[in-house]
């Protein structure tokens, strides 16, 4: 029987790239997105492109009973949608803040929810969270997009613990920096929060470091490799519990863990 497989935020970037070569490795995919009008390269690839908004309630049910409706199951549930919108702490509005953590957790945990159950009957599944490097670590301007990943990160390992006696793997995928527009929307978004006012000059020398990183894509991951890795944490017999991959992410993770808050304070200070 041919395992089903929902993709979320596959209208770009790792998760179309994702949805691609799951596709390709004989897996019935569903790719999901607000933007269905921007998914014609899954479609040209076999793929069924499902409209989901993960702050509406009713689309997140929707997506779900349509692939249940036609499949009867679903196997692997890659949680790929998110976005980081950067900003000083004191600027950012907490519409925006909540926005965040409604995109990047809660609609996150919705769909999980609601997909759980024919995972416990079937007594399998595999639930892949796409978290960050940024879950591990911070960056000034992204409090609220690293609070999201850091809730993601421990959200997820009880996650684990509570599905292992269903047969359900929970994995995280920490990426590090990838080729994709990630860092420049976010530092559109760092000018419009932080662009005038008391954080002016930290904020604006951030975003043009962020910019020009993205922008180039100089020393970046392609996305590519990173669909291997998430590809490789929902079809591996055995799965790590944790997958980190890309640039920058383990050396950061590595000085983050080991050498203390102002070591790693002042290397960040610098990158930015």
């Amino acid at each position: 029987m041919m395992k089903v497989a929902l993709v979320t935020g596959a209208s770009s970037g790792m998760g179309e790239a994702t949805a691609i070569l799951l596709s390709k490795k004989g897996y019935k995919v569903y790719g999901a997105a607000r933007r269905t009008d921007k998914m014609k390269a899954l479609e040209n690839n076999g793929i069924t492109v499902v409209s989901l908004d993960l702050i509406q309630d009713e689309s997140i049910i929707q997506c779900v009973e349509t692939i249940l409706r036609k499949e009867g199951r679903i196997d692997i549930l890659i949680n790929n949608a998110g976005y980081g919108s950067y900003g000083a702490v004191e600027d950012v509005p907490m519409d925006e803040a909540r926005r965040q953590f409604e995109v990047n957790l809660f609609g996150l945990a919705r769909i999980t929810q609601l997909i759980l159950p024919t995972m416990r009957k079937n007594k399998s599944g595999r639930i892949v969270n796409i978290s960050s490097m940024g879950g591990k670590m911070y960056t000034p301007f992204g409090a609220w997009y690293h609070a999201t990943k850091h809730a993601l990160e421990g959200w997820s390992d009880c996650l684990r613990l509570e599905t292992k006696p269903f047969g359900i793997d929970v994995v995280i995928v920490e990426p590090g920096g990838i080729k994709t527009s990630w860092g420049v929307i976010a530092a559109e978004n760092l000018r419009k929060t932080s662009g005038s006012g008391a954080y002016v000059e930290h904020a604006t020398k951030t975003a043009n470091s962020m910019e020009k990183m993205y922008s180039t894509g100089k020393g970046l991951t392609n996305q590519e490799v990173l669909a291997k890795v998430i590809v490789k944490a929902a079809t591996a017999r055995k799965p790590k519990t944790r997958y980190v991959k890309g640039f920058g992410a383990k050396p950061a993770l590595f000085i983050r863990k080991w050498f203390g808050d102002r070591v790693f304070d002042k290397v960040i200070d610098s990158m930015m």
